[in-house]
């Protein structure tokens, strides 16, 4: 309890801050970098580096209510072959900008959900992405699965189309807090989904867990946990759930008193990451779990482990390129982010203007500081000798160094030239990785550290 209690104290269960899914985070970008931006950083790519795709969807045929994400739900899959239309337009425009030979190493798809496109339309906007951005010879397709809307017939459309890795979305396999959230997926559907990839020879497989939910305990956690491992996984993810109903408004369909109070959410991730690891997964940063032999767990040891909008990856392209309605690009000049209505989105490719709509481009000491940001978040350490080879100004940040390190005593240690932090102060990772942000932005963005 002296440990919690201390946790307590240096704001564990108070502080809202970022993910640090990237560094400067989308609340600072600003729609001075928008459209013209954008084509700056497609014209300078380098024709001999391949690069990442990430094409979003987002329709759903129903609206989960603990989802934040950029999402709409439909019936009919008229709005949705609307959408494959504009997004192959959209690829013709950005087609126009590239340097001849740019080819992809991973194409990710996310959502929304992906899985609602008919295998036809899964077809034509593989070959649409495939046309403008050629697979290169190391290539990685990954999908969002929705367990429930998915069939044969869309898994073997999705493997003819290159996929070969699924992640599948689960939260929590609990009755009571499936019906709390607005997700029915019992766990046979969820197993049928996993055969289905099995038998297609899928076999690398990402799941999704969420915790924080409304009526989640223990026994749940225990049990969907359980349920997942039988599944066999490669990599799992433990997401905290985000209770934002000012922003997110289907939110406000959980009643707030249903949710687990600050220690039993702690206790909630605490409780599935110790099942992952006497199941042999490694820890990976935050909120990853991966077998040992995984990529993840290889980049992990080899130091190549890197954080996006997707969470913690191996990738190895220095350039994402987002597709479609709200998708954020990763540029060497800074980050953009496409018009996040789908509507707004829509009318700049009808108008023949890329959709860029917000971003920031880099200035100042942004890379130092995402480099110590993107140091803490993967390995919980930064050495201090190689930062201040790649940078001339990185004595500047030496009096941030020994703040951080009295504040979050003993958490945070300098051991010879390594600032790390200890496996006991893990969980305030966010917190630290926050005072390296020169940033002011409105805290209630964010979800809660723990």
């Amino acid at each position: 309890m002296e440990r919690i209690n201390e946790l307590r104290r240096l704001g564990l269960f108070d502080a809202r801050v970022p993910r640090y899914t990237s560094y400067p985070t989308a609340p600072v970008f600003s729609p001075d970098f928008g459209a013209d931006f954008q084509a700056e950083c497609l014209t300078s790519l380098g024709p001999m580096e391949p690069v990442s795709v990430y094409v979003h969807v987002p329709f759903c045929e129903r609206l989960c209510w603990f989802c934040a994400c950029r999402t709409q739900g439909t019936q009919t899959m008229s709005p949705v072959a609307g959408y494959v239309k504009t997004l192959k337009a959209e690829l013709e425009m950005i087609r126009a900008r590239l340097p001849e030979g740019v080819k992809m190493g991973r194409l990710h798809w996310g959502g929304g959900t992906p899985t609602i496109l008919l295998p036809e339309m899964i077809h034509d906007l593989a070959q649409a992405v495939k046309s403008v951005f050629p697979p290169a010879e190391e290539f990685e397709f990954s999908v969002e699965i929705d367990p429930t809307l998915v069939d044969e017939a869309k898994v073997e459309a999705l493997r003819l189309e290159g996929m070969n890795r699924a992640s599948i979305g689960i939260q929590d396999f609990a009755e009571d807090v499936q019906e709390a959230i607005g997700r029915h997926q019992p766990w046979d559907v969820t197993k049928h989904c996993v055969d289905l990839l099995r038998a297609a020879g899928i076999h690398s497989l990402n799941a999704d867990l969420v915790y924080g939910l409304p009526f989640q305990s223990e026994d749940h956690m225990r049990d969907t946990v359980e349920k997942v491992l039988a599944l066999d996984p490669d990599r799992m993810a433990l997401f905290g759930y985000a209770h934002v109903p000012h922003m997110a408004k289907r939110q406000k369909l959980i009643k707030e008193e249903t949710l687990p109070g600050d220690l039993e959410r702690y206790n909630l991730s605490q409780i599935a990451a110790e099942m992952f690891r006497d199941a042999g997964y490694q820890a990976i940063g935050i909120d990853h779990f991966a077998k040992a032999d995984d990529e993840l767990s290889v980049a992990l040891t080899e130091g190549r482990l890197r954080r996006n909008f997707q969470g913690y990856t191996a990738d190895h392209c220095d350039t994402l390129v987002g597709i479609g309605a709200s998708s954020i690009s990763s540029f060497k000049e800074g980050w953009l982010q496409n018009a996040p209505a789908t509507g707004a989105w829509a009318g700049k490719v009808e108008a023949g203007v890329l959709t860029g709509s917000r971003g920031h481009r880099f200035a100042g000491d942004d890379l130092l500081r995402k480099a110590v940001i993107d140091g803490l978040m993967c390995n919980f350490e930064v050495n201090l000798t190689v930062l201040g080879t790649v940078f001339d100004d990185a004595a500047a940040l030496t009096a941030l160094h020994e703040a951080v390190m009295i504040e979050f005593a003993p958490y945070v240690k300098r051991l010879g030239d390594i600032l790390r932090i200890t496996e006991e102060g893990r969980p305030l990772t966010r917190i630290i990785a926050s005072r390296y942000d020169a940033y002011t932005r409105d805290a209630g963005t964010y979800s809660k550290a723990s």
